[in-house]
C-alpha cells in the first residue's frame, strides 16, 4: 500500500524485525524521513515503550507534529551524528534497546525540486538536508578549486570522468555560476559521453556533491560510535546503507567492534583481557530487497541491511 507520504521505506519489515522490539523498550529512529520505520515501531511498542525520531529537515519535522501525537513517541530536530547527545540529554545513555538509521535521501526530498536534491527536476542547486544550516550546493561549487571537486567526484561519486567535469566547472562558472539543477545536469550529459545502461550521467556526480555538502559519511562514522555507547546489552542496531561508500563504512565498522584487537604474539593476554574489546555481535548478514520490493520500489535496488547486537555492558 502507497503511504500518505508518497514515500516508500525500504528494507521496513527487515530492518524493524532486527530491532527486536519489546514492547516497554526504548528506541531511536534517527532518520525520520516521513515515519515509515517509525510507525511500524510504534505499532509493537505498548504505552510503557518509548521512541525518539531524529531528522534535520524541518518538513520532516513539520509531518511528524501533524501525524504523529502519540505519548510515546517524541520528533527531535537535529542531525543524528549528535545521537549521543540527544540521548544523554533524556537520561538514557546505555538505556536504548534498538537503533534504527536509514541512510538515503528520502523520496520527497528527491521529488521536491526546490531542494534541489534531483537532476530530474529544475530547481535551485541546493542539496542540504537541513536548508538553515552550511552552504549550498552551489555556495559549494562557486569557490571549491578543480583539485577538490574532482576528488569529490571521484571518492564519493566514484565518477570516472571527475577531473574533465571538476575542469568545465571551474571554467563554465566564471560567466555563469551554478544556480539551477538543470544547468549543473546540462553539463554533466554534455561530458559524459559514455552512458551507463539504466543510468543517468549526472546521478554520481549529483551523489558526491550531496555527500560533500552535508558532511554525510562522516556523520555516518559518528552516529554509528554513538549507537554502541547509547544502546544496552543485547541492543540492537540495524543500518541500511544505499550506495558502496556507506555500505562499506557500516560493514568495516561493524566488524571491527566485533573483533578482539590484534596484540603481539607471545604476549601474556588473557581471554577476558582479548574480549573485552568485543562490543558488538554480528547478527546475520547482510539483507538485500527482494525482487518483488525492487520491482515496486526502485529506488530500493542498491539498498543493504546490516545490523549488529551490543555484546558488553
Amino acid at each position: 500500500m502507497q503511504p500518505e507520504s508518497g514515500h516508500i521505506s525500504v528494507l521496513l519489515q527487515e530492518s524493524v524485525d532486527a530491532l527486536a522490539i519489546k514492547p516497554d523498550g526504548v528506541y531511536v529512529d534517527c532518520t525520520f524521513g516521513r515515519g515509515g520505520h517509525s510507525r511500524l515501531i510504534l505499532n509493537q511498542l505498548g504505552e510503557s515503550g518509548k521512541l525518539i525520531a531524529i531528522d534535520q529537515d524541518p518538513t520532516a519535522i513539520a509531518w511528524a507534529n501533524e501525524h504523529f501525537n502519540q505519548a510515546n513517541f517524541e520528533i527531535v530536530r537535529g542531525n543524528f551524528r549528535d545521537l549521543a547527545d540527544i540521548i544523554e540529554a533524556r537520561g538514557l545513555t546505555g538505556k536504548v534497546d534498538g537503533v534504527l538509521a536509514d541512510l538515503g535521501v528520502s523520496s520527497p526530498q528527491l521529488d521536491e525540486a526546490e531542494r534541489g536534491f534531483s537532476f530530474m527536476r529544475d530547481g535551485p542547486l541546493d542539496m542540504r538536508m537541513n536548508p538553515d544550516v552550511g552552504e549550498s550546493a552551489s555556495e559549494w561549487l562557486q569557490h571549491a578549486s578543480e583539485d577538490e571537486i574532482a576528488y569529490v567526484l571521484k571518492e564519493y561519486g566514484e565518477e570516472r570522468f571527475a577531473r574533465k567535469i571538476a575542469r568545465a566547472i571551474v571554467h563554465d562558472r566564471v560567466e555563469t555560476p551554478f544556480t539551477r539543477t538543470a544547468q549543473l545536469a546540462g553539463l554533466l550529459g554534455r561530458i559524459i559521453k559514455k552512458k551507463e545502461p539504466g543510468k543517468n550521467p549526472a546521478t554520481r556526480s549529483f551523489q558526491a556533491i550531496r555527500i560533500q555538502v552535508n558532511g554525510e559519511l562522516d556523520a555516518i562514522k559518528q552516529v554509528l560510535e554513538s549507537a554502541v555507547d547509547v544502546v544496552k546489552k543485547h541492543g540492537r542496531i540495524s543500518v541500511i546503507s544505499f550506495h558502496s561508500l556507506e555500505d562499506r563504512i557500516v560493514k568495516r565498522f561493524f566488524n571491527e567492534q566485533s573483533k578482539a584487537k590484534a596484540v603481539p604474539r607471545g604476549l601474556p593476554v588473557t581471554d577476558a583481557e582479548l574480549n573485552k574489546d568485543i562490543k558488538l555481535k554480528l547478527i546475520g548478514k547482510a539483507i538485500k530487497p527482494s525482487d518483488a520490493e525492487i520491482t515496486m520500489n526502485p529506488r530500493a535496488r542498491s539498498s543493504v541491511l546490516r545490523v549488529a547486537e551490543r555484546a558488553v555492558d
